[in-house]
């Protein structure tokens, strides 16, 4: 059934054309309603009990879900024409809206969870003055224990424990924190007068759900309001204490976790034989939900806020982005794209928000200021880090003019921007940027002011892991198959070898993760494939001879990836059987450096064990004199005779 869009211009104050967006999106139109939340809710109830209508219109949309509850109807799709297109200060948005409301229609993949339980075990830390009300008004609800870091006077109460102590060490998240204190001291409830305290003792160690952090000192956490279950506030603001209060209250009970992050850990280039390589992940977590785990990295999915910086960052593909995965964004905004063209629209530009500073700011200034110009489309992602530059490519593949980010006040910029300056320097041409516009009209005039260049770059279908669409959109963008320099820590570049230092030991190839780096069996040769490489610095940091670079660079040309020579030398030849083995310039080195200074080349012909195969040598050994596997002579067999010669005499 071909769904209807019920459309609005909201008392006359957004131009919208109904056939110029069904030509675009295939979906058919109603009429232009006036006021459909209010004198013209019957035509809203008539297209929702049908069950095939799309609302565009965000800002009713609990009024029209509580229509579609009283009709026991399905609650209808819901799409935002009117903010993010309509209120603008120019005159035709028709391509834009077409394009929302295609991208709109593109179905999001479920979305992974898990369930947490907190049984409302609740551990208030701080002075008395503050700690000891708020457990008072907690009570009720938690079971709660106070730590009280001063010597305020011991309440006379057993509605929730109180202990003293220093909290040495936090683990975990909601729902199970884990905490060691020193210099726990209990409350002693028998006997008459004031309670005691039990002497103190260091090492006890505790679980709670929830913790409301009071003691005004530095957060148990890194990242602290991206830790579920971890309540912070100023124990000098009244109204933000009241307010952590508030929300501990509620949690009680069983919640959805978001899964964010897959691993593959066998893609990891964390590290090999001990051996320190990749550690971008590690680097950029805000919440130390990252962390090695032998020759990979692990991630603890109960501590992960899903800012996505680690799956942007990461240059193997190990850890991706699961809520929603990569190809869903893509499908994004190729439809953007793909539908506004559709309409007639030229050279869009690409905002890309959270959904919620970002959605509000977009808001705000189309209510109060000029709103978004015609031609820049808004795209809405949960997470801002998780746009990197493989996305931000593939915007302008698609058909974007540029890509900026919106970042929110709490926005971990550095991986952001690092994202940003890739991408440009892989083919971006300073056409990626980040906004910073601290109020709504702010955000309307840079986007209002910014110079427009129409990109003219045939669109390509992107396909495959972030490195694929990475590589395919770069190569697209820029103007030949030469080289071009990346930033220093680039996921892509080549391996550079001092031949007059390297050995040809190889110890780089049999620890490369990628397969970048391999030999041929046939004979003393370093080989390397560009593409493959991650710049993870396992080679440079192996090498005994500290003779590998890294050399930060994107090569979009195909010879990226075959395999070139870095280093390669004529093999020894075995003085016995002729059979090649070894390097030839290394078996001369030892034997210049050891002839005349070795007991070995004191006139016995050992020496020319250096020149010989496994095979040949093992043999040499065995026939030799001093035969290192020869055993004691064996006895002679005793016989008959032996034993009567032996009596007769």
């Amino acid at each position: 059934m071909t769904k209807q869009l019920i459309l609005c211009d909201c008392s006359g104050s957004q131009k919208i054309d109904p056939s110029r967006i069904e030509g675009a999106t295939g979906l058919t139109c109603s009429k232009i309603h006036t006021a459909l939340c209010t004198k013209e809710t019957e035509s809203a109830a008539k297209a929702i009990s049908s069950g095939n209508a799309i609302i565009a219109c965000q800002q009713e949309a609990q009024r029209f879900e509580e229509l579609a509850t009283e009709l026991s109807a399905e609650v209808p799709l819901f799409v935002d024409i009117r903010d993010r297109a309509g209120w603008n200060d120019e005159n035709d948005a028709s391509p834009k809206m077409a394009a929302l409301v295609a991208e709109a229609l593109a179905p999001a993949p479920a979305t992974k969870t898990i369930d947490v339980t907190s049984e409302g075990m609740c551990l208030i830390i701080g002075a008395g003055a503050v700690a000891l009300p708020a457990a008072d008004k907690l009570s009720e609800t938690l079971a709660v224990t106070v730590l009280l870091t001063d010597d305020a006077e011991l309440p006379l109460t057993r509605a929730y424990e109180v202990v003293r102590g220093k909290l040495a060490k936090a683990t975990g998240s909601f729902g199970d924190f884990k905490l060691r204190i020193d210099q726990f001291q209990m409350i002693d409830p028998s006997g008459r007068g004031g309670f005691a305290l039990t002497a103190p003792r260091d090492g006890a160690e505790t679980q709670c759900d929830v913790i409301v952090d009071l003691s005004g000192q530095t957060s148990l956490f890194p990242a602290p309001h991206k830790r579920d279950g971890y309540l912070r506030a100023d124990p000098g603001s009244q109204p933000a204490v009241a307010e952590v209060v508030t929300q501990a209250r509620d949690l009680v009970g069983t919640f959805e976790k978001t899964l964010y992050l897959s691993l593959e850990p066998h893609l990891c280039a964390h590290s090999r034989a001990e051996q320190t390589g990749c550690t971008r992940c590690l680097d950029i977590c805000p919440t130390g939900a990252i962390f090695p785990a032998g020759e990979h990295v692990d991630v603890d999915p109960m501590v992960c806020a899903g800012c996505g910086a680690c799956a942007s960052l990461c240059p193997s593909g190990a850890i991706k982005y699961d809520a929603p995965p990569v190809s869903h964004i893509l499908t994004r905004v190729r439809t953007l794209a793909e539908t506004y063209a559709k309409a007639g629209g030229k050279a869009p530009r690409l905002l890309v928000h959270d959904d919620t500073h970002g959605a509000e700011m977009i808001s705000l200034a189309a209510r109060f200021d000029r709103g978004l110009p015609a031609d820049v489309i808004p795209l809405s992602i949960a997470a801002l880090a998780e746009f990197g530059h493989a996305e931000m490519l593939a915007a302008l593949v698609s058909g974007f003019a540029s890509v900026q980010i919106l970042p929110s006040p709490r926005t971990e910029r550095d991986p952001i921007e690092r994202e940003i300056a890739l991408a440009n320097a892989m083919g971006g041409d300073d056409r990626l940027s980040m906004i910073d516009a601290e109020t709504p009209d702010g955000l309307s005039s840079a986007l209002y002011d910014a110079e427009i260049t129409p990109l003219d770059v045939a669109p390509k279908l992107m396909m495959g892991d972030r490195r694929q669409v990475a590589r395919v959109a770069a190569k697209s963008l820029l103007d030949d198959d030469a080289p071009v320099a990346l930033p220093a820590g680039a996921p892509y570049g080549a391996t550079v070898v001092n031949k007059d230092a390297c050995t040809l030991c190889l110890s780089c190839v049999s620890l490369c993760p990628s397969g970048a780096l391999v030999d041929n069996p046939d004979k003393p040769e370093l080989r390397f494939q560009e593409d493959a490489c991650l710049q993870c610095g396992i080679c440079a940091t192996i090498c005994p001879e500290q003779a590998i670079t890294l050399e930060p660079r994107f090569n979009p040309s195909d010879e990226a990836m075959k395999l070139v020579t870095l280093n390669e030398e004529e093999p020894f030849c075995c003085i016995e059987c002729n059979k090649p083995f070894g390097v030839k310039s290394t078996v001369e080195k030892i034997m210049q450096k050891l002839e005349g200074k070795h007991s070995m080349f004191e006139g016995n012909g050992a020496g020319r064990l250096i020149q010989m195969c496994d095979t040949c040598r093992i043999q040499a050994q065995y026939h030799n004199e001093s035969n290192p596997f020869a055993s004691a002579e064996r006895p002679r067999v005793r016989t008959t005779d032996d034993y009567l010669k032996r009596r007769d005499h």
